[in-house]
């Protein structure tokens, strides 16, 4: 592997991948794009062996994401936190003086997300993505929770493990993929139904991609700033399966297709395991950001 030392006060890669602690200077790993077998995604043994895997979470300047990213960074794991804007990135500056490496992208613009993917791919390849980004409503919701990941899993390097946040809320949504309007500039669906398309995207990547294992994980309506101060459950365990299900070698956890809630796999909505209903969201998918899952 190559080793660099960055200076970093703001420093960029494409668009914006911090690469060191903020206003330090830090070692890091880096690997060159010709030569991707030096590098390559850790596998279950090797990680047993004590080796760090490397995980890359969606939307980590505050909540679920962020909780995870402190957990993971304990746990001795590289991990690759993600903001929406350079505005943001106060907000995992702790995590950076960590040794997390931080990715800038508004998740609502396409064109953000794809440089966001090629900002992941230049650092090497993950052996786990954390698809935690996510809004509540707004006309923006079917962009942000299920457009981004969508693109985002299609265009980063393939992972060994990829984690999707749903929500008990998906089996509320609407089975239909009719009169959707997936640009964000209308709301022809709610929060209901993005958990409940991405709940099926996670399936239908377990089906298409054997290598992988694809998850769905209910965090459950735990207090953060989404969720209120006055939600029931527990913060901790809000977090617990997704990093679980990134790095644990648990033969429970190296499975596929399934949707849990606090390490507990749970029943999703019928239309989820619906093959027919995944062609059909794949084929939207893929047509309104004009990339095909490989």
């Amino acid at each position: 592997m190559d080793r660099r030392k960055l200076i970093l006060n703001g420093a960029q890669l494409g668009a914006g991948l911090v690469m060191a602690p903020l206003l330090t200077v830090a070692t890091v790993m880096a690997q060159s794009p010709s030569s991707p077998k030096k590098d390559s995604a850790m596998t279950p043994a090797q990680r047993s062996a004590g080796r760090r895997s490397r995980i890359f979470i969606t939307g980590s300047s505050d909540g679920l994401g962020h909780a995870a990213a402190r957990t993971l960074l304990g746990g001795g794991h590289e991990v690759v936190v993600h903001v929406r804007s350079q505005a943001r990135l106060p907000a995992v500056s702790g995590l950076v003086e960590q040794g997390a490496i931080a990715t800038i992208g508004d998740l609502s613009h396409l064109e953000q997300t794809r440089d966001l993917a090629r900002q992941v791919n230049a650092i090497g390849p993950m052996d786990a993505v954390i698809h935690n980004a996510g809004i509540l409503s707004g006309p923006e919701v079917l962009v942000v929770n299920v457009v981004a990941p969508y693109l985002l899993t299609a265009l980063i390097r393939r992972p060994r493990r990829l984690i999707y946040l749903s929500s008990s809320m998906h089996k509320g949504g609407r089975a239909t993929l009719d009169g959707i309007d997936w640009s964000g500039r209308t709301g022809t669906a709610g929060y209901s139904e993005s958990k409940l398309f991405i709940t099926t995207l996670a399936a239908a990547v377990a089906r298409l991609w054997p290598d992988v294992y694809s998850n769905a994980v209910d965090p459950g309506w735990v207090p953060t700033k989404m969720g209120g101060a006055n939600a029931p459950d527990d913060l901790r365990l809000g977090h617990l399966t997704q990093e679980w299900l990134a790095t644990s070698n648990d033969p429970r956890a190296l499975t596929s297709g399934g949707y849990w809630y606090h390490q507990r796999l749970q029943e999703p909505h019928a239309v989820v395991r619906n093959t027919q209903f995944q062609n059909r969201l794949l084929s939207e998918l893929a047509r309104v950001t004009g990339t095909r899952l490989g």
